[in-house]
């Protein structure tokens, strides 16, 4: 009997333990990885920018539109999912359309206006990707601030 409690007081003061040492730990692996991935994203962008172009002409959204050209802007926010722990960048750009051919787009004026978007790039198994998907009318920051409740900011590393 006098071991099962024993057994139970081991039990308890690892429990403690790891609920003591465990959070600090995690932030501090999240921080690195963190000070990694900003570190890749920097040097890689280029290589990611021209997949995003590539995959975002592709998908067909804006409907009607088709993608002429991105002019990437100095300005990313980094965040992390809340739920997931999946880190992402928001990057400025500005991008211009023009209407399809025979589709609903073609009359209205305000196609060839440049528009600003958040394009989303996003951090896992150690390396970079992008599914195309912007976020319009609204910068990185902005982005972010929308989203506080999926993303938490992540300060950038200089």
């Amino acid at each position: 009997m006098t071991y099962f409690f024993i057994a139970i007081g081991i039990l308890v003061a690892a429990v403690v333990l790891i609920l003591v040492v465990g959070q600090p730990l995690l932030k501090a692996l999240q921080k690195r990885e963190a000070e990694t991935a900003i570190q890749n994203f920097r040097t890689q962008r280029e290589q990611l920018e021209a997949k995003f172009f590539d995959i975002a002409s592709r998908l067909g959204k804006p409907r009607d539109l088709r993608w002429l050209d991105c002019d990437w802007q100095d300005r990313v926010t980094f965040g992390r999912e809340v739920e997931s722990g999946l880190l992402t960048a928001f990057a400025a750009v500005e991008i211009r359309f023009e209407a399809v051919e025979g589709g609903d787009m073609e009359d209205v004026a305000a196609v060839s206006t440049v528009r600003d978007a958040a394009a989303l790039f996003h951090y896992k198994d150690g390396s970079w990707g992008t599914g195309g998907r912007a976020l319009f009318n609204m910068n990185p920051a902005d982005a972010l601030e929308r989203l506080n409740d999926q993303y938490e900011p992540i300060e950038a590393v200089t």
